[in-house]
């Protein structure tokens, strides 16, 4: 175990975060502090106690500046293995308590540093339950996140509402790969004891609007040979490889912003699902893919009040009738019933507010869940979706 240094404090609050409300949260900066930046973006909260590295580099939160609802973040470090991603991607951070010290003997940066390398600015010392609250009540909202004191308070609230929301932004090609590359970490020494493997190498073509490693880690971990490709890749170069026997199937990946604004992958999407049944390529999708596949099958997506963003929300299987904990990041939903109407058979449904959190497409092997099956550092009750994905390729079926 290793013990570093106190984090060096600053006097006094010199850092706000203002909504679009008007509400203003004053602080003290941390990270990338002393740079002028003034971040204008949706401001969201996650109620997870621990994984916040997995966090601040999951491409899903682009564009979004990020509560922790837990006291005190920090007390870990981060370390060069527990990343989503090639950097941090949240525009802000906001906590109650940064921890002073960190102690893990497998970190190698403190939070404090960390930000600051990526140039990112965090804000501590904010009522992180009465920002919560607001955000509960009136619904994610933009926010303005700054350490200069030469704006006043209703400079920043005039910005923050000048902003646009989330709502119609396509912003997954800002995190979406541009060229074609493959896959091969595994999970190593954190694989899951029982996870499966498939029978033969499988190859997953995977659609790329912001994958988050540990998906593309638990697929290489099940034997599959994981071959990454821009969001936007025509469907015909898919079918052709699918044709010639270059890969068996397809993943559409996590991502950031509104699903309805990726308007070329749902194309593609729906071209590939138009297929006949026997050549529709076996295909699931996680969180934003799940998005995608029900805007290409003919149903609608909404945005909801404040999303679900944490390690403990409640998933009920329609399939098995078992309840699984699930870890989920997401502001956007399909509806249900629209999603009924284009023939997709809803296959998980969340305990919390009964929105949709699953479903498959009758009569081909398409199916994909709202939430993360890969989660880490977890749960792990639904990473058998996974092997369902390798029986499905085998099988060219869906799951039962």
């Amino acid at each position: 175990m290793t013990t570093n240094p106190t984090v060096a404090r600053q006097a006094g609050p010199s850092g706000r975060l203002a909504l679009a409300s008007g509400d203003v949260f004053s602080g003290i900066p941390f990270g990338a502090t002393g740079r002028q930046i003034v971040s204008l973006a949706e401001v969201v909260f996650n109620t997870s106690m621990c994984g916040y590295q997995e966090s601040l580099t999951d491409p899903s939160y682009t564009g979004q500046i990020l509560v922790q609802t837990f006291p005190m973040i920090g007390n870990y470090g981060v370390n060069a293995d527990d990343v989503e991603s090639v950097k941090v991607q949240v525009s802000g951070f906001i906590v109650r308590e940064l921890a002073r010290s960190h102690s893990n003997y497998r970190a190698n940066q403190s939070l404090p540093d960390y930000l600051k390398a990526a140039g990112v600015l965090g804000l501590e010392g904010i009522d992180t339950r009465a920002l919560t609250r607001i955000l509960r009540s009136g619904g994610s909202m933009v926010g303005a996140l700054t350490d200069r004191t030469d704006l006043t308070d209703e400079q920043l609230v005039e910005m923050a509402r000048k902003a646009p929301s989330m709502a119609g932004q396509n912003l997954v090609p800002k995190v979406g790969c541009t060229s074609g590359s493959t896959w091969k970490e595994t999970l190593g020494d954190w694989a899951v004891p029982g996870t499966g493997h498939a029978a033969k190498p499988l190859r997953v073509l995977t659609l790329d609007c912001g994958a988050k490693a540990n998906i593309l880690r638990n697929l290489a971990e099940r034997g599959c040979e994981v071959i990454v490709v821009p969001h936007d890749t025509p469907a015909s170069e898919i079918l052709r490889r699918y044709r010639a026997g270059e890969i068996d199937g397809l993943f559409i990946s996590n991502g950031p912003g509104d699903p309805a604004a990726v308007e070329k992958t749902v194309a593609t999407l729906r071209e590939l699902l138009g297929t006949s049944e026997n050549e529709t390529i076996p295909t699931f999708g996680i969180c934003l893919g799940h998005q995608l596949l029900a805007l290409a099958a003919g149903a609608r997506t909404y945005k909801l009040k404040f999303g679900h963003r944490g390690a403990n929300q409640p998933i009920l299987n329609a399939t098995t009738g078992r309840v699984e904990i699930t870890s989920q990041n997401h502001g956007f939903a399909v509806d249900t019933e629209s999603l009924k109407a284009a023939g997709g058979e809803p296959t998980h449904i969340h305990l919390n507010d009964n929105t949709l959190a699953g479903f498959r497409l009758k009569g081909k092997p398409v199916f994909c869940v709202q939430y993360h099956p890969e989660a880490s550092p977890g749960p792990h009750d639904a990473g058998y979706l996974f092997d369902q994905f390798v029986e499905s390729m085998n099988t060219r079926r869906r799951p039962v």
